[in-house]
This record gives structure tokens, C-alpha cells and sequence, in this order.
């Protein structure tokens, strides 16, 4: 290691730090490390390149663990990084000895804790996020284990080494002359300290409210209701929805097209998220009530999402649709499956009050329609828990046989276990074996996937199994299961084994599936996707074309991209039409947040969108990508963004999981709403150590177009300024022409005309008689013509 050794006696520690990490030594990289002049910006940098360089998951966490412990060691440890390297290592135990140890300080101390928990919950890693609450100290227990009661001999004291040299054979033991009995020095002290010990005693029980009250508001970071209350105030006060655009498009779309009337429904869902406003299914409800069956389940279904993060009030919203007593309540099972799917979308990753509900309401039906929508709800609000009662329950509808319950259970699954690398999966792989059941073979496919989340080459065993099945339905699977174990990795192998089934599998939907999968791999760097894609993105096969265009728009979702917008807009305008669909979607994620005043692309999409809806002769497949792509470009009120990172580089794992079983609406309109699982508020807010709002300004040097709100859809006039053209009979023009030489005629004789013909006639005139002889002639001639036309036919 010499050329280590000549970069630091060179002070150049940056490249001492990468041939480390090559070469994998890590007391090179940590002498690097300590020797540099700046050992904290120096543990940043090799922490950012920990996660973009280093392929080996196992080797990432060895660095990892080194970055922690040399932190640690440093006069003021940032710990920020440190909670987040420790989040990555899976040690929520240390994350809240940390978190404790900050509350226990001034108010520097507690705001710096509040802002680690705000970061852990941006990664929206559920079951870490649990554990770091639940190794927290209880504050009422911590209170009552601390508190000093004020008093004589007689009093509750506690051995505690705050209240004065006292012993007690039993901790909150009342010292009675019959019971504990104390040495004469501890009593005489006790009586002669009775003063002080009050005074102590009060600063102390002050102390220990304070700790309390900063403890009970850090759970409630952690758990998710801080936040979440923050992001349902910020989206319903600020919500820019259009309603006039769904308007517009509930007019253009015909009556008997189901499909349409769907995607209307999807776009509204989309539109409205986390706004908790329905104004537009309110006033439309018999539009509304022409959904039937599924259509009814996914109409209902989309209240979840509109009320998406209305934890408290949840299920009060979607009493009316719910079965009831746990069981069917003799309403339609559509609308009570989608009801129960809807539950399951407005706790997403915090379900802990409603689990007990939807598992109960699965239970107690048969009802393979309300099973489907419960398995869906159970799997999202139980999302990465792992919970062994909901995975049995689940499994025995799996087992039924029913295709239709039997695919929302196989997804259910691998949405419990994602990112468990659990020997479930081989259950899973086993009975998609076993099963005739197309739908099912699907459902648990994408589950084994789920199941392998961001486990890298610990998922390649498992991977190579799918990939190498005979059945393509499996093969596809594995494409997803490559594509969710390096998710935002950009790791070459995987993009290499994919760009190998693009471009060779027999099966169409195996290789639209490798080109979409590279999306999710090169999520980290989305300025790399439309370089890799592009060639991909002119194929033959429209499959592979599609697979390219949605890949772009995962990849570069809000990122307003001028490559990706380059390489999609000519695919909005394909021969096919799923590719035009695709391309169309994948346009709004790319420019989602994006002003005309930045890109003029977005008006020229925004006329596209308007002009594929308003066209009656378009295809159905196309008209329904534009409706939703109107939906992701405003989402959440204008307000929201996908984003798959969080600003510190980790992955959002819900938001991959929704984006990755959103794509199968394919096969499946109702996975639509998992979408809304990738969205997050894109807002800048501000709270003091209360955790409240204060009213604080900020400067922008950017002039205000640039990320203002798009100007609202101007309604139709009801006036029209414009003069049309008057149509003229033929009998009009005779009646008009025999009038005139009436008036000629009679002029000629010398007889006063008529004071209403005089008039019409000097109107009529040019002023000249030439003129007016002219003309009668003209009208005549024109009127003779038109009269031997109208003869002829």
C-alpha cells in the first residue's frame, strides 16, 4: 500500500480514502481518515462514497461500522450521519441511546434530536423506526421510577443518589415505624435535609416534566403523527387542484367507455392525494354510480388516497362502505373490498390501529372480492413488519385456490416481508409452482421480489432460480427481484444481466420487464438512464419500447430532465398505442413540479394531454395514459413530487415498493393507487422546539415563476365576440331580387315610393344607380342559377 502511504505524506487524503476503499483495507482507510486535516468532512466523503461506489453489501456495512465508531471518537460527533450509518446497519438500539442522551440535554441538544428523527422518518423504514421507538424509555415510567415526594421520616423515598444517603429495603415502600426500619444516621440526616430535600425535590420533578414532554414528542416523530399532520395541513391548505381540467375531462369521455370512466376516477384519486378534499365525486354521484363491479371497488378505493394519512379518523370516513359486524354487511362486495383496500392506503406504513380490524374483517368472509381488498389493506398497513399472525392468515387465503383473492395474497405477502430475505420465499416459489392460476403465479412472483428488497448479491442465489425458470411468468418475477434487491445501487452487474434478458428473453413481458427494471436500479443517478435506454427506446418490439419509456420516468421522476424529455416525446406519438400510453405517463412523472417559465416543454405537454382527450377518435389505450398522466402532474394538489431518495441518499422504501406494483396495473387497474405511495410534499417547513409553526421569512434569489403554481384553466366563454357567417336561401335572394326591380319599375314610372322602401333601398344601395342595377342583376342571375341547381337535384 505505498500509493496510500504517498497520497497522505502528499496531503492528497480524498484519493488515499477511494484506493482504500478499493482495495478494501480498512486500517488504511481509517489511519487515511485520522490523519487528514478535516477528519469530519473527511468521514462524510467516505461515507457518500460508501454508498455509491462500494458494490459489496456486507463489505458497505464493515465501512459502515468504522465510520460510527471514528465519529464517535470526535470531540462533537455529527449524529446526524452517525444515526443515519447506524439506520443502515440495522442497530435501532444505539439510535436511541443516542436520541435519550440528546433529550437529556439544553434545548440545542433536544432540537438536534428532534431534526435525527425527522431524517429517520424521511427513509420511511416502518419496523426500524418501531424499534427505535419502543427501546425509548417510557417517560411515564422514567417519571414515576425518578419522582421524589416531599415529606418527613413517614415519607416515599426512593434509593436514588438525588435524594440524600437514604436506604430502603423496598423500592416505593412507605418507611412506617412497623415497616422499613433506618439506621439512626440516615434518619437524623433525612429529618435535618427536609427543607433542601423539598426544594431539590420540586427542580427535580420540574426536570423530569420537561424530559417527559421532550420524550413524548420525539415518539411521536418517530411514530409518524408528527409529520404526517404536518404534510396533511401543508397539502390541504395549499392545495392548487384543477377541478375544471376533471370537469372537462368527465365531459369528453363517452358513457358506455369503461375504461375511461375508470381512469377519470384514477386521475381524481391522483389529483386530490392526501388533500382530503372529494368536492368533485360529491357533485358528481351519478356520473359516479355507473361504475359497476370493479370499477366500484376501484371508485371506492380512491377515497384512500385522497385521505391518505387520516389516521385518526380513517375508518370513521369509510364506515358507510365497510362490511359490517367483520363480515359482509349485505352491500355490494366490491364496495367493500375497495373500502377495505382503502383503509390499508390511508394507514400505509402505520398501521398499527387499524390491523386488528382488517385482519378480523378477513377472517369473518369468504367473499373472494372483500378478501382481495383485505389482503391489499393488510399487506400496506402491516407494510415490512414481518408479523407471523397477519403471514398465516394471509397464506390460507393464498391456499384456496382463488385467483382473484389469490394474486391480492401472494402481493400481501412480499409487502409484510419486503427487505426480510425471508425462507418464505421459497414457500412462495414452491406453490407458484404447484398452482394452474396465472393471476396467482403473478401475485407471488412480485412478492418473492418484495421479499429480496435491498438484500444485493445475498438475493442472487434466489434470483438466478427465477431467472432460469421455464415458466415466463417466473422469469418476470426475477426481473423484478433484480431489480428491487439493487435498487438505486447502479451496480454493473445487475444492469448488465438485465440489458441481457431485454434483449434476448422469448417472452415479451419478461423483456418489457428488464428495460423497466432499470429504472429502479438507476434511480441514484437518473442522469445515466436515458443514455443507457436510448437505444432501447428505437426498438422493433413496442414491448421493449414501452419498458424504455416507463423506465425513463421512474428513473428521472421529478427531476424535469431535458434528456428524458428528449428521448419520451417521440414515443408520445408511437404507432402503438400502449407505447404511447406509457410514454405519456412517463412524461408527467418526468416533469412533475416543472413551470413553463423553466421548461417550455410543460405547455406543450399540457396542449398534447388536452388534445388526446378531447379527440373522440384516439384510442382508448392512449386516451386513458393521458387522463392519468393529467393526474401525476398534478398530484396531491400540486403539491407533491415522487421522489425514491430521501435528501440524505437512502432509499424511500415504501416509495420503491409503490412504484415498483403500480407498474403491474398492466395486468391490473387497481394497483393504479400504489403510486401515491411514491409522492412526498414539496414543502419547506420550519418548527421551533415545541414543534410548532412559527412565522418566519426566508430569501429567494429566484424570481417567482419559476416555482409558481401553473395558472388555472380559463372556462369557457359563454359569449362569442366573433361574427358568423349568415346563411341565405335561394328564396330569400328571388324575394329579395323581385322587391327590388318592384321598386325600379315603379321609380322609373314617376310614383312616390314608400317611405319603409325608400329607406331599404338607399341602405341597400351603393349610392349609385349603376351600382344598384349591378347588383339586381348579379342577385337575379345568382338567384336563376340557384334555382336550376335546386331543380337538377
Amino acid at each position: 500500500m505505498l500509493v496510500v502511504c504517498r497520497c497522505m505524506s502528499d496531503g492528497k487524503f480524498q484519493q488515499a480514502v477511494g484506493i482504500a476503499l478499493e482495495c478494501r483495507r480498512l486500517d488504511k482507510l481509517e489511519q487515511a481518515i485520522s490523519k487528514s486535516e478535516n477528519v469530519s468532512a473527511m468521514l462524510s466523503y467516505c461515507l457518500r462514497l460508501s454508498q455509491t461506489h462500494v458494490d459489496k453489501r456486507e463489505f458497505r456495512h464493515e465501512v459502515l461500522r468504522l465510520i460510527v465508531n471514528l465519529y464517535q471518537g470526535l470531540p462533537s460527533p455529527d449524529y446526524l450521519s452517525v444515526c443515519q450509518c447506524l439506520m443502515f446497519l440495522d442497530d435501532p438500539g444505539n439510535v436511541a441511546n443516542i436520541l435519550d442522551e440528546l433529550i437529556k440535554g439544553d434545548k440545542v441538544d433536544t432540537l438536534l434530536a428532534y431534526q435525527v428523527a425527522f431524517d429517520l422518518f424521511e427513509n420511511e423504514y416502518q419496523p426500524f423506526l418501531l424499534n427505535v421507538r419502543d427501546s425509548l424509555p417510557d417517560p411515564q415510567t422514567t417519571s414515576s421510577s425518578k419522582m421524589v415526594v416531599e415529606g418527613t421520616v413517614t415519607s416515599s423515598i426512593e434509593n436514588d443518589s438525588s435524594v440524600g444517603n437514604v436506604e430502603t429495603s423496598a423500592a416505593n415502600s412507605p418507611l412506617t415505624g412497623a415497616g422499613v426500619l433506618l439506621d439512626g444516621t440516615a434518619g437524623r440526616q433525612a429529618a435535618e435535609d427536609t427543607t433542601s430535600t423539598t426544594e431539590h425535590g420540586s427542580s427535580s420533578s420540574q426536570e423530569l416534566s420537561v424530559y417527559a414532554d421532550r420524550m413524548v414528542k420525539l415518539k411521536g416523530i418517530l411514530s409518524g403523527e408528527t409529520p404526517i399532520h404536518l404534510a396533511l395541513q401543508f397539502l390541504y391548505g395549499r392545495n392548487r387542484s384543477d377541478l375544471l381540467t376533471l370537469k372537462t375531462i368527465k365531459q369528453s369521455v363517452e358513457m358506455r367507455n369503461s375504461v375511461c370512466h375508470s381512469a377519470t376516477i384514477y386521475a381524481n384519486a391522483l389529483m386530490h392525494a392526501g388533500t382530503t378534499v372529494d368536492t368533485f365525486l360529491r357533485e358528481n354521484l351519478d356520473w359516479l354510480s355507473r361504475a359497476t363491479n370493479w370499477a366500484k371497488f376501484s371508485a371506492t378505493a380512491g377515497l384512500g388516497v385522497i385521505h391518505r394519512g387520516h389516521l385518526q379518523q380513517g375508518r370513521s370516513l369509510m364506515a358507510p362502505y365497510l362490511p359490517q359486524n367483520g363480515g359482509s354487511g349485505g352491500g355490494s362486495p366490491y364496495s367493500e373490498g375497495g373500502a377495505l383496500y382503502a383503509l390499508g392506503l390511508i394507514h400505509a406504513n402505520h398501521g398499527e390501529g387499524i390491523k386488528q380490524f382488517l385482519l378480523e374483517s378477513l377472517r369473518n368472509t369468504n367473499n373472494e372480492v372483500i378478501q382481495h381488498g383485505a389482503c391489499l389493506g393488510l399487506g400496506l398497513a402491516a407494510l415490512g413488519t414481518a408479523d407471523e399472525e397477519v403471514y398465516e392468515d394471509i397464506k390460507s387465503v393464498l391456499y384456496t385456490d382463488s385467483a382473484v383473492a389469490g394474486e391480492a395474497a401472494g402481493i400481501a405477502m412480499g409487502l409484510l416481508m419486503v427487505g426480510t430475505a425471508s425462507e418464505k420465499a421459497g414457500e412462495m416459489l414452491a406453490y407458484a409452482h404447484d398452482t394452474q392460476h396465472e393471476k396467482i403465479i403473478r401475485g407471488l412472483a412480485i412478492g418473492i421480489a418484495l421479499v429480496v428488497y435491498g438484500r444485493e448479491e445475498e438475493a442472487d442465489t434466489l434470483i438466478e432460480q427465477m431467472t432460469r425458470d421455464q415458466d415466463p411468468i417466473l422469469r418476470y418475477g426475477g426481473m423484478y427481484a433484480l431489480a428491487l434487491a439493487y435498487r438505486g445501487t447502479a451496480n454493473n452487474s445487475a444492469i448488465r444481466r438485465l440489458l441481457h434478458f431485454a434483449v434476448s428473453d422469448v417472452s415479451d413481458d419478461v423483456r418489457r420487464a428488464a428495460v423497466l427494471a432499470l429504472g429502479f436500479v438507476l434511480c441514484s443517478e437518473p442522469e445515466q438512464t436515458p443514455r443507457i435506454v436510448s437505444l432501447l427506446s428505437e426498438s422493433y418490439n413496442a414491448h421493449v419500447r414501452y419498458g424504455a419509456a416507463l423506465a425513463v420516468g421512474i428513473s428521472c421522476a421529478g427531476s424535469g430532465s431535458s434528456e428524458a424529455v428528449s428521448l419520451l416525446e417521440p414515443l408520445t406519438s408511437d404507432a402503438v398505442d400502449f407505447v404511447r400510453q406509457g410514454a405519456l405517463m412517463s412524461m408527467a412523472m418526468v416533469l412533475m413540479q416543472t413551470t413553463e417559465a423553466r421548461d417550455p416543454h410543460v405547455g406543450t405537454f399540457r396542449r398534447q394531454l388536452e388534445k388526446i382527450v378531447l379527440d373522440k377518435h384516439e384510442d382508448t389505450m392512449s386516451k386513458m395514459g393521458a387522463i392519468l398522466a393529467y393526474g401525476i402532474l398534478d398530484a396531491g394538489g400540486r403539491n407533491v413530487s415522487i421522489m425514491l431518495q430521501s435528501r440524505t441518499g437512502h432509499d424511500r422504501a415504501m416509495a420503491v415498493v409503490g412504484m415498483a406494483i403500480f407498474t403491474q396495473f398492466w395486468y391490473w387497474y387497481p394497483l393504479i393507487y400504489f403510486i401515491s405511495l411514491s409522492f412526498a410534499p414539496t414543502a419547506f417547513i420550519g418548527l421551533n422546539h415545541e414543534l410548532k409553526m412559527p412565522k418566519f421569512e426566508f430569501i429567494s434569489d429566484i424570481r417567482p415563476s419559476i416555482f409558481s403554481y401553473p395558472p388555472p384553466t380559463a372556462p369557457p366563454s359563454t359569449s362569442s365576440n366573433i361574427k358568423l357567417p349568415m346563411a341565405v336561401l335561394s328564396t330569400s335572394a328571388r324575394a329579395k331580387a323581385r322587391a327590388k326591380k318592384e321598386v325600379d319599375s315603379k321609380a322609373s314610372a314617376g310614383k312616390p315610393l314608400p317611405r319603409e322602401v325608400n329607406t331599404n333601398l338607399s341602405s341597400d344601395s351603393s349610392g349609385s344607380t349603376e351600382g344598384t342595377e349591378k347588383d339586381l342583376t348579379t342577385t337575379t342571375r345568382d338567384g336563376d342559377a340557384m334555382e336550376q341547381s335546386t331543380a337538377r337535384y
